[in-house]
């Protein structure tokens, strides 16, 4: 992974030394069930613990010095925990199979990412709610295909962020849980020279559910559902990412990214003030979304098994998880010091002479008994004038001045039209939606 995109904390699941301790305690909690069973001394499981409960430094440089010489990282790992544990650690291992290993220590490490990525939405949430509320009633203008439209709220794009994120964190919940499996069954997933039993233990050490058929690997449509959930969060981070750039745009400017003491936005220039965080949120976005796709490639393995999936996992694990980490920190950020600019707001609903009020004396000179296709033209007709004169003539006063709209509507009836409260009766309603209170 890019060190410039990566937090320690999330990075920290990736490295070799996290995924050597899994490794020994998937094998030694075997061990201590085939102990249980009888299959295998006590001393051999008590002989790993103790081993282990001296808090013992993972060598990686020497497990991938006897790798180099075996072609087998788990024969590697397996040859130099016995050098330090001695004799009674051949009994590890016993009827298992490489992938049992490999895909439970899989499974406990995207649970561990997934874990830190929920706790990340959760600060996303939280910071996105606190301006939700600090702008529910700001006044500003929705747009649809980046054209004016009708009034809306800050605060309501806000609540749409957050009810899009709170789904986000539905499904990376459900997702955390059809990845979090464990598969001790031996070669060929069929538990011949293993006990079902083991599974069950070294599961419920590790807090994962049993798979219930793993035919030597965990069924890859779980990484595939899990990446794709990942994708479709950084989906989500880069639709609120590009309204920010939109927001921030000059002609606009009802919203930037904080702007910090020193920051320089160009080389050449000096007034610039560039949305640089989102717009890297967009890429980044465009890279977690890109590992869905080999993840779903993975679901379809020769017979019981095959290792094509492994070089792909040994990338999308690690670069999904920690981009996606970074990605959801840094929009967090945004959000927190998110600069807001309501009289900008307030201008740029203004601009264009009342237009966004047409509907309502559309739909007031229906209610008056004129055709929707009559009220359509009269109120289109006058629109356009406003339109083309850049807003700088009143829709209002055009309306007043028709004959015909001023047959089915009196001067006060149009100017209750452009009343910019109505369209925020149900603010209240919506926010009750989103955040239940």
């Amino acid at each position: 992974m890019v060190p410039r995109y990566a937090r320690p904390e999330m990075s920290a699941i990736w490295e070799p030394e996290n995924r050597f301790r899994i490794w020994f305690e998937i094998e030694a909690h075997a061990t201590e069930a085939l102990a249980d069973l009888g299959v295998v001394p006590k001393s051999a499981a008590k002989a790993l613990w103790d081993w282990w409960a001296t808090n013992p430094a993972i060598d990686v440089p020497a497990i991938d010095a006897i790798e180099a010489v075996t072609k087998h990282d788990v024969i590697a790992f397996l040859t130099w925990v016995a050098e330090q544990v001695g004799d009674e650690a051949r009994f590890m291992h016993q009827g298992m199979t490489s992938s049992d290993v490999l895909d439970t220590c899989l499974a406990v490490q995207l649970t561990q990412a997934a874990d830190l990525l929920l706790a990340d939405l959760d600060k996303l949430l939280e910071a996105i709610k606190r301006r939700a509320y600090e702008h529910k009633m700001t006044p500003t203008i929705g747009r649809s295909h980046g054209i004016h439209a009708e009034p809306v709220t800050f605060g309501l794009k806000m609540a749409e962020a957050y009810a899009e994120f709170a789904r986000c964190k539905a499904r990376l919940v459900a997702a955390r849980a059809d990845i979090a499996t464990c598969a001790i069954s031996g070669a060929v997933g069929t538990f011949a020279n293993i006990d079902p039993r083991v599974e069950e233990h070294v599961a419920a050490k590790l807090g994962l559910a049993i798979e219930p058929v793993s035919t030597q690997v965990i069924p890859r449509d779980r990484h595939a559902m899990f990446f794709a959930t990942l994708g479709v969060v950084a989906s989500s981070i880069e639709r609120l990412a590009v309204e920010v750039r939109h927001l921030q745009r000059t002609e606009v400017l009802e919203a930037e990214e904080y702007f910090s003491p020193g920051q320089k936005g160009s080389s050449a220039m000096p007034h610039k003030r560039n949305p640089v965080l989102t717009e890297n949120l967009t890429g980044l976005a465009r890279m977690v979304r890109s590992y869905a796709l080999p993840a779903m490639e993975n679901v379809a393995l020769w017979h019981e098994r095959d290792i094509s999936h492994s070089s792909v996992e040994r990338f999308i694990g690690p670069d999904a998880t920690i981009t996606l980490d970074f990605a959801l920190g840094r929009i967090t950020g945004v959000i927190d010091k998110l600069l807001v600019y309501p009289e900008r707001m307030m201008k740029n609903l203004d601009k264009m002479g009342g237009l966004v009020h047409s509907q309502r004396v559309l739909l007031a000179l229906t209610q008056a008994g004129v055709s929707r296709e009559d009220a359509y033209r009269m109120v289109q007709r006058n629109a356009m004038k406003v339109w083309e004169s850049d807003g700088q003539l009143s829709l209002m006063e055009l309306l007043k001045a028709d004959p015909d709209v001023a047959a089915a509507l009196s001067a006060q009836e149009i100017e209750d039209k452009f009343n910019l409260d109505y369209h925020y009766k149900n603010v209240d309603t919506i926010f009750a939606r989103v955040f239940g209170e």
